[in-house]
């Protein structure tokens, strides 16, 4: 019979409920909803190595400011990288989250189990295609600027519904460009 007292078995037992649950958020649902591979690989990189550092940090003294600072350095990547989306965020987050719950020594591996169990049936839920209907994004480039696009929301969103046919729900105008007369705009839509 194994037994998790022992540092080596618990660790093992911890790195086996961390990569489940990982693999569940990460491929279970983010990846069979959005496709996106290069999320759910850096997601799932992310929680491996988080999960490593985090095993050491916490097996020996170490501060909070220091865990503090660590999470600011992480902080800064997302200032470096490219833009992503509010639900990439959300996911991406939750598998840190997963690594940092799992590999806190000091916790009983049932209540770790419990946790990370609320963690994947929340966003399960949360992120389920019919628990909230959701709008569609866009990206979009209007290569004229209405005189109106400030001053007049509602005759904007009514020109963006005619000229895309779609239900423009709401819009974020990005940039205005008119030198180039180009307009670079956020829309939120139904079909």
């Amino acid at each position: 019979m194994l037994n998790f007292s022992d540092p080596i078995w618990e660790l093992i037992a911890r790195f086996a409920i961390n990569t489940g649950a990982m693999s569940l958020l990460v491929f279970g649902m983010y990846y069979r909803r959005y496709r996106d591979r290069e999320l759910a690989t850096t997601a799932s990189m992310f929680n491996i190595f988080a999960f490593a550092v985090l095993t050491i940090l916490s097996s020996v003294q170490f501060s909070l400011a220091a865990g503090f600072g660590l999470f600011a350095i992480l902080a800064l990547f997302s200032l470096r990288s490219e833009q992503i989306e509010k639900i990439e965020i959300a996911y991406f987050f939750g598998a840190i989250a997963i690594a940092v719950i799992c590999s806190v020594l000091g916790t009983g591996l049932v209540f770790v189990l419990c946790i990370v169990s609320f963690v994947i049936a929340a966003a399960w839920a949360l992120d389920h295609p019919n628990m909230m209907k959701s709008a569609h994004g866009a990206k979009v480039t209007l290569d004229a600027i209405d005189p109106d696009i400030l001053s007049d929301t509602e005759k904007t969103r009514r020109l963006l519904c005619k000229r895309l046919g779609v239900d423009v729900m709401t819009f974020q105008i990005i940039e205005l460009n008119y030198v180039n007369d180009m307009a670079r705009i956020n829309i939120f839509y139904r079909n």
